[in-house]
């Protein structure tokens, strides 16, 4: 990795910051540096009792996510440039995102999706799977491209999430910090 990351001082960025709407830039480097992230974000994502969380959702620009659909620690998952293939179905379910907190939409995504690309050593691999696995990698991949729930949301969604979303954004001008590991 290029710059050094203070690792420690990383914490969930909340909406709108400008990080979650940037395209990330490729992973080249497989160091210590990345691992440590990787380690962090694992910390940040339980503590958000998440799912998954991508690297800009701490403020880092990189095609990262880690995810752990079962919560069982035999399934941690670190994604690293990811891409996807043969999308089968479609399924809509609500989601929500550490980054917006109180706030869920729903979404319509593929229900089954091939999913590539390399782990926290830089060995690249391919797994096929559906259902809430699926899901959590479009998700995050979704935050790796500059994408949030909010861009599905629909007029209902709008309303009913208005005030969360003011509230967050009220909090992020003034530049108030939300309580987060």
């Amino acid at each position: 990795m290029a710059a050094p990351i203070d690792i420690g001082g990383l914490r969930i960025v909340h909406y709108p910051a400008p990080v979650l709407r940037r395209v990330c830039k490729p992973v080249e480097t497989f160091d210590e540096q990345l691992e440590r992230l990787i380690a962090r974000m694992f910390e940040l994502m339980r503590s958000g009792n998440g799912v998954g969380l991508a690297a800009p959702q701490v403020g880092v620009e990189l095609r990262l996510f880690v995810c752990n659909h079962t919560g069982e620690p035999g399934d941690d998952r670190a994604v690293i440039n990811p891409e996807f293939g043969d999308p089968e179905g479609v399924a809509v379910m609500e989601e929500g995102c550490l980054s917006l907190p109180n706030v869920t939409i729903a979404v319509r995504r593929p229900e089954k999706i091939t999913l590539r690309g390399r782990d926290g050593s830089g060995e690249p691999f391919e797994v096929r799977a559906g259902e809430l696995q699926a899901r959590v990698w479009q998700h995050e991949t979704d935050h790796l491209d500059g994408r949030m729930i909010t861009d599905y949301m629909s007029e209902a969604a709008k309303i009913a999430n208005r005030r969360a979303l003011k509230q967050l954004h009220d909090e992020y001008k003034g530049g108030k910090k939300r309580k987060t590991a």
